[in-house]
C-alpha cells in the first residue's frame, strides 16, 4: 500500500512500539508537528545514514505535547507504529516547509516467535549485563516483540539496527539477534577470564612450576 507521509529525517533508527520523545525547535518541523495534531495524521521519520536519507523508515503517531513554549518549539511524546520504505522523496510541498515522501508498507510478522531463542537470547544477555555489572539496566520482562524491545541494548551497532528494521518477521528477527550474541561470545568470555582475575587480586594462590611452560 503506497501512500504520502510527511518526514522528520533523523540519524537514529526507531522501532515499531518503541517510545521516543523530541523536543521540536526547528520552523520546517514545528509546522509539521502542527500539521499532523490537526489532521490527527502520523509522521515518518527514516534513518539518515551517512549524510543520506535511508530507504527504511518508521511510522510515528504523536500521543502527547507536553510542554508548548512561548516560541512555539514543544516538547513531544511519540511511539514508533510500523516500518515503510522509501519510494520517492517529495521535497517541494506548497505551502510547507518540511518534506515528505511517497511510502510503501511492507508486510511484516509481529507476532512472537521462537520461544526457545527468545530464552536462550535473554540468558545471554542477562549474561553480559552481569559481567558489566549492569544489572539493574537489565531489560527485564521482554516477552512479546523481544527483538525490537532490546534491539538498542544489546551491543548491535547503528547500521546493524538498521538491518534489523528491514527483517520483516520475528524468527529472522531473533535469529539475526542470536547470531550477534554468538559473534561476541569470545569478548564475553574474555571478560569473564578478566573479572576473574582482577577477583583473586589479594588472595593467596597455590601455585607451583606445574602451572607454567617453561
Amino acid at each position: 500500500m503506497m501512500n504520502f507521509i510527511p518526514i522528520f529525517p533523523l540519524n537514529i533508527i526507531v522501532y515499531p512500539g518503541e517510545p521516543l520523545n523530541l523536543h521540536i525547535f526547528e520552523p520546517r518541523y514545528k509546522q509539521l508537528v502542527k500539521d499532523c495534531l490537526e489532521g490527527k495524521k502520523p509522521f515518518g521519520i527514516p534513518t539518515v545514514l551517512e549524510s543520506r536519507i535511508g530507504e527504511l523508515g518508521t511510522r510515528m503517531e504523536i500521543l502527547e505535547v507536553v510542554k508548548e513554549y512561548d516560541n512555539g518549539e514543544m516538547d513531544i511524546r511519540t511511539r514508533g507504529v510500523d516500518i515503510f520504505k522509501v519510494l520517492e522523496v517529495v521535497k517541494e510541498i506548497p505551502e510547507k516547509l518540511y518534506h515528505g515522501a511517497i511510502v510503501d508498507y511492507p508486510a511484516n510478522v509481529m507476532q512472537p516467535g521462537d520461544t526457545d531463542i527468545a530464552r536462550l537470547i535473554l540468558k545471554e544477555l542477562k549474561r553480559l549485563y552481569a559481567l558489566l555489572n549492569l544489572e539493574e539496566k537489565f531489560p527485564a520482562g521482554k516477552t512479546s516483540m523481544l527483538s525490537y524491545e532490546i534491539a538498542h541494548v544489546i551491543g548491535l551497532t547503528k547500521e546493524q539496527e538498521y538491518e534489523l528494521l528491514g527483517i520483516f518477521t520475528e524468527i529472522q528477527r531473533l535469529e539475526y539477534l542470536r547470531k550477534h550474541l554468538k559473534n561476541i561470545t569470545p569478548v564475553v568470555q574474555e571478560l569473564e577470564k578478566v573479572k576473574a582475575r582482577i577477583q583473586m587480586n589479594g588472595h593467596f594462590r597455590n601455585l607451583s612450576l606445574d602451572d607454567f611452560t617453561l
